[in-house]
């Protein structure tokens, strides 16, 4: 962006940031723990912009929640996930020694409930799930990017509007439930680059929507005819003719002038006709 301002270019910025899953009780709990591991760990082990950074559900719907984890995740990558063919390697020793230090961190390690496997030869870490973590732990306040997911206790669903609203604003944000009214103030009150409703990543792969960011995950939205939107110059042009010259907008700028001004403004019919007959007082 530094580098486009000095030649005065526009730029579109996307970003990234903690795109948080909030998950309701009354829903598919097996559809919706697919749909969120095939946006998590399917989508290069978390390494993605719009990957699902951290959960949050309720205090008393969190085991069942984390026991559909454990048993889709063995059902996708098998007991040993190191082995799997199936799950990405993390992108470089840097980003592996990254995820390690969150993992590792004193308030954190305890929370693991699944997984934490690692492989540092190979740069493989298996899916990590972590209950009850610290909002203050790094892992709560960085992007995550990788194959840890924390999930963050509330005491009822509608709780989770304010934990988002709390942090910067993320690239995308996705809600799992079936109440119509959940869904509606998720839209009215959650400001992200997209929103989702029971599933996860799929916006990005929809060409009629624009993607983008906004605040701290990004400015500016493309694909499709959005791209050619994002960076064409939107050109007004006016047509006019020669009939109807308004006297009033030439000098000498008369009280009579003045008066007529403020009786179009007002919209007062008898303050126009008393205007251009010269009984104005202004």
């Amino acid at each position: 962006m530094a580098a486009a301002a000095k030649h005065l270019t526009p730029v579109v910025m996307e970003l990234g940031g903690k795109c948080p899953v909030i998950v309701d009780s009354d829903i598919n709990l097996q559809v919706a723990t697919r749909r969120i591991i095939a946006g998590k760990w399917g989508c290069n082990n978390g390494q993605a912009c719009i990957s699902p950074d951290y959960i949050i559900t309720m205090k008393d719907y969190a085991q069942k929640l984390i026991d559909s984890f454990k048993c889709e995740l063995e059902r996708f990558y098998g007991k040993n996930p190191l082995e799997s063919k199936d799950l990405s390697r993390i992108v470089n020793s840097n980003h592996f020694a990254r995820l390690s230090k969150l993992l590792d961190e004193d308030k954190v390690s305890s929370k693991i409930v699944h997984g934490g496997e690692r492989d540092k030869e190979n740069l493989k870490i298996t899916p990590t799930i972590l209950l009850d973590v610290p909002r203050d732990s790094l892992i709560m306040n960085e992007e995550i990017f990788g194959p840890l997911l924390p999930v963050f206790l509330v005491d009822k669903v509608e709780d989770s509007f304010d934990v988002i609203n709390s942090g910067t604003k993320p690239l995308a944000a996705y809600l799992f439930t079936n109440k119509k009214k959940l869904k509606e103030k998720f839209v009215a009150t959650v400001s992200a680059g997209a929103l989702v409703i029971n599933d996860t990543t799929v916006h990005l792969a929809e060409p009629t929507l624009p993607f983008g960011g906004v605040g701290d995950s990004g400015m500016g939205a493309y694909h499709g005819k959005f791209s050619f939107d994002a960076f064409s110059h939107k050109k007004a042009v006016l047509y006019r003719g020669f009939a109807c010259d308004a006297f009033v907008r030439y000098p000498p700028y008369t009280r009579g002038k003045l008066g007529l001004l403020r009786a179009l403004f007002d919209g007062s019919i008898l303050g126009i006709i008393r205007a251009l007959l010269g009984w104005s007082k202004a």
